[in-house]
């Protein structure tokens, strides 16, 4: 299951307004969090939409914020599928 970014900006705003201490460097985030520098790099560009959930979580924990505000869940729990 994966969690998808909700706003790039408001991302972008929280990795230079962390809720501990100064601000983020793709490079400083991708220690922090323990995600590759890549994929934060990715992340941060636009060009990846989405992380696993045990990602999304490290990646909220080490900004300091609640994962709900960067990230949201798929809309169901069974990957592909839509509950209406």
């Amino acid at each position: 299951m994966r969690y998808e970014l909700r706003d790039l900006a408001v991302f972008k705003w929280v990795m230079e307004h962390p809720g501990r201490g100064v601000p983020y460097s793709v490079r400083t985030l991708a220690e922090a969090s323990g995600i590759s520098r890549s994929q934060v790099g990715r992340l941060v560009s636009g060009e990846l939409p989405d992380l696993p959930v045990h990602e999304a979580h490290q990646m909220s924990e080490a900004l300091g914020v609640a994962v709900l505000v960067l990230f949201m869940p798929p809309p169901s729990p069974i990957e592909g599928r839509v509950v209406i």
